[in-house]
């Protein structure tokens, strides 16, 4: 066994703790991290340097695939599936789109960071719960789930977001850690079963959105529904992070096709061009402010 997995198994007691008190990055629209999404500052896959008020649009499928991803600290015998990274921070927090093969299983534990798993197609069980397509999960630090195991004969894709300000690690363990936050623990959730409600700003009133999750700071993940012959006029100006995956239909951003399986990713006080649609779409949102407060999101025509 490596020193890092040594390290890992918290030979020594403080380890165990350490990595549920470290402090999340804080937001650079001025917030203090209490979302713990670490959205802020991120590099991309069409970008190895964080560039500060850019937005930046790609499709997911373009981008090199790495085979042999396995969490850090799961056995050797667990088999591994493919990676393909969006966005990171130094810190460790990342999004990535997963895949996982048919004959995959992995022994219940926890995880040295927050995780969030949206699941594009397949499905997967974790522990007594299971996720289908579109099902969403997010995993405190520290909480136990598992055994894992994909289901059925086809592979999973996932959307695996890490948002923890150290590294995720998985933790081999039968308990829960004592500080785990239970609280914010969604096991599994069908987004399908979700009421739509309305949108928080004016510039997608005609749109219909359902929360997955809700952050302590407002922010939050949601599904954004897109209706048909939305034009939404002029530009506008995003004071928070946002990241956006394009599950079906399209939305025309400027002169960009934001269509299926395409990311985007925005940092705060981007400027974002015109959007409209002739046939409609739906995505995957998730952004780290509270976008019903005034002047988060500005109408801006010039």
């Amino acid at each position: 066994m490596g020193e890092e997995k040594i390290n890992f198994n918290f030979a020594e007691e403080n380890q165990t703790d350490d990595f549920l008190h470290v402090a999340s990055v804080k937001e650079d629209w001025g917030g203090d991290g209490r979302g713990r999404m670490n959205l802020s500052g991120r590099r991309t896959a069409i970008s190895k340097e964080y560039v500060p008020r850019q937005y930046q649009f790609f499709d997911t499928n373009a981008i090199p695939e790495k085979h042999g991803w396995r969490v850090s600290g799961m056995p050797d015998n667990v088999a591994s599936g493919s990676k393909r990274s969006l966005t990171w921070h130094d810190c460790g927090a990342s999004t990535s789109k997963i895949v996982l093969p048919p004959q995959f299983e992995a022994p219940s534990g926890f995880f040295s960071a927050d995780l969030e798993i949206f699941v594009l197609r397949g499905a997967i069980q974790l522990g007594e719960w299971q996720l289908n397509k579109h099902g969403y999960s997010f995993v405190p630090a520290g909480v136990r789930v598992g055994p894992w195991k994909v289901l059925g004969n086809e592979e999973v894709e996932i959307l695996w977001m890490e948002n923890g300000p150290v590294p995720l690690k998985y933790k081999n363990a039968i308990t829960d850690h004592p500080d785990a936050r239970f609280r914010d623990f969604i096991p599994a959730l069908d987004s399908k079963l979700l009421p739509w409600g309305k949108t928080d700003t004016v510039q997608f009133e005609v749109s219909k959105k359902k929360y997955l999750r809700k952050d302590s700071n407002g922010g939050g993940v949601w599904l954004l529904a897109i209706l048909p012959h939305y034009d939404g006029r002029n530009q506008m100006i995003q004071s928070y992070n946002e990241e956006a995956y394009s599950l079906v239909g399209y939305c025309d951003i400027g002169n960009y096709s934001f269509a299926k399986d395409h990311f985007g990713y925005c940092p705060s006080f981007s400027t974002l061009p015109r959007h409209k649609t002739d046939d409609g779409g739906l995505f995957f949102v998730r952004v780290d402010r509270d976008l019903s407060q005034v002047a988060t999101v500005l109408s801006y025509p010039h």
